[in-house]
């Protein structure tokens, strides 16, 4: 190993929160995997996401796009099967998938553990990521029981 990444296990234990961030409206909408997300402050209630460079959805939340944080209870794997890979622009995100929409019209995943409606304020770039700032506008707890999932990575070098 590389001595200059010998921290790459040790990073890979920080523990990250599963999300499903949509954005968009209508046959824009879209939506994606995200795992670096923390809440930020109380008053106003903010949250930071952390958004690959070069990713489309990355340019829409630079642009102030609102977006909804879905957070995906403990074994749904199958919704993280379907956003793992990612959409393209245009590509339909949400088929076969029960969703609401925010008054903005974001998607909101109906079988999520809960979301909360979000509108970028400010963004600061991190290497090849950037990290969004956000105020939370609204938001719901949905009905039933579970946790949230909890992602640890062997490494702290890739997702």
């Amino acid at each position: 190993m590389d001595a200059n990444k010998s921290f790459d296990p040790v990073l890979g234990q920080i523990p990250s929160g599963i999300f499903i961030l949509t954005v968009g409206t209508g046959s824009k909408a879209t939506g994606m995997l995200a795992s670096w997300v923390m809440q930020a402050g109380f008053e106003p209630p903010m949250i930071s996401v952390s958004v690959k460079q070069g990713r489309y959805v990355c340019d829409w939340l630079t642009e102030g796009q609102p977006f909804v944080l879905n957070v995906v209870r403990e074994g749904q794997k199958e919704l993280l099967r379907h956003f793992v890979k990612g959409f393209e622009p245009g590509e339909p995100a949400f088929e076969g998938l029960e969703i609401a929409h925010c008054a903005r019209g974001v998607p909101i995943l109906k079988d999520a553990l809960g979301h909360l409606e979000c509108e970028p304020a400010t963004h600061a770039d991190s290497g090849d990521h950037r990290v969004f700032l956000a105020k939370v506008v609204r938001g719901k707890l949905n009905a039933g029981e579970g946790k949230p999932m909890v992602h640890i990575r062997n490494s702290g070098a890739k997702y």
